[in-house]
């Protein structure tokens, strides 16, 4: 097993997979080399999270295993304070609970009610004071209203909590009462230094320790070594993805041309396609899309060479991130970047 980079982590199941059960391969495949987080997010049609972190707890002995992310308001608090409970002796306290907004006109469409900074707090809150084992009774606050909650008397875990976070209100909840923070992809240099500068100060104005909460850079890793037409699908297609879901506030956050995102919305190719471009594009599709997007915009990741893409990694690290998620690649994918990894040490 390779020494282990705490620094370092990766999304296990990235993208569509397959198969949930290519979960299993990732985590050890992982954790051999040397990555220190596995993240998982949640996707109702194959990544349930509870299902999946159980799995990742089971067949693994080393690796931190976190959400990133699940929405609080889809459980009962006490059922998701009981997961993180359960994840963390599974794991032996490896589990790291993390929490975000999620998608506005997905949860729209089911019925979920939106996710406000006042919910995640209050829910932060509630959710550390049962896993010390308190009873909480008559809580009424954002997050709902509960006669009596209590996970048991002889409860005493110290489980971290993570926000996955965007804008500056989020960021600096993230500061005052979480543990960890994972940033979004294609940030700017500029934003992501931004960014960790309102977790670090929101942190310090709580009169918490700012090194004591880890800010999480989320950086598209995509080596010159992966073929070509999946390079294209995960840079082309997972940013015209995101600038189809939430163009606004990534255009907005990292203060680029709000026109650019216009005309990339009305050119035809875009305005027909129904679903994900990054699921269902094909390459000749991505070809023309990525005529749309600026190559600036593209360029806030980690491509080229194992070498050039290290480069980029440690970078992240010089802008004020305490971690760096290789995003959108597998284990394997990873390897020759991670033997360039430890070379450059």
């Amino acid at each position: 097993m390779a020494e282990v980079n705490g620094e370092l982590g990766f999304y296990a199941l990235a993208g569509q997979p397959k198969s949930p059960r290519d979960l299993i391969e990732e985590m050890r495949q992982g954790e051999a080399l040397g990555l220190g987080t596995a993240f998982l997010s949640e996707r109702y049609n194959g990544k349930e999270i509870g299902t999946i972190s159980g799995a990742a707890g089971a067949v693994t002995n080393s690796i931190r295993i976190a959400t990133a992310a699940t929405n609080h308001n889809t459980r009962h608090p006490i059922v998701t304070a009981g997961y993180a409970l359960t994840m963390h002796g599974l794991t032996g306290g490896r589990f790291v609970l993390g929490v975000g907004r999620g998608i506005a006109a997905m949860q729209k469409a089911y019925g979920i009610p939106p996710i406000t900074t006042a919910q995640l707090e209050d829910f932060a809150n509630l959710t550390r004071r049962l896993l010390r084992g308190e009873a909480v009774i008559g809580h009424a606050g954002p997050v709902g209203s509960f006669p009596y909650l209590q996970l048991g008397p002889n409860v005493a875990d110290e489980v971290p909590l993570l926000l996955c976070a965007f804008g500056p209100n989020s960021l600096a909840l993230a500061g005052r009462c979480f543990d960890e923070v994972v940033l979004h992809t294609y940030f700017t240099d500029e934003t992501t230094a931004r960014a960790v500068k309102i977790v670090k100060e929101s942190a310090e104005q709580a009169g918490r320790d700012p090194a004591s909460v880890k800010v999480w850079s989320c950086f598209a890793t995509i080596g010159d070594h992966i073929p070509e037409e999946r390079r294209l699908m995960k840079s082309v297609g997972r940013l015209a993805t995101y600038l189809q879901g939430y163009g606004d506030l990534l255009v907005k956050t990292n203060r680029w041309d709000p026109k650019v995102l216009e005309r990339f919305r009305a050119e035809p190719i875009v305005k027909a396609f129904r679903g994900g471009i990054d699921v269902h594009a094909t390459t000749e599709q991505l070809e023309q899309i990525a005529k749309l997007i600026p190559e600036e915009w593209l360029s806030y990741a980690a491509t080229g060479s194992p070498e050039r893409c290290v480069q980029a990694i440690r970078n992240q690290r010089a802008l004020g991130c305490d971690g760096v998620i290789l995003h959108g690649a597998t284990p394997k994918e990873l390897e020759p970047i991670l033997a360039a990894y430890r070379r450059s040490t």
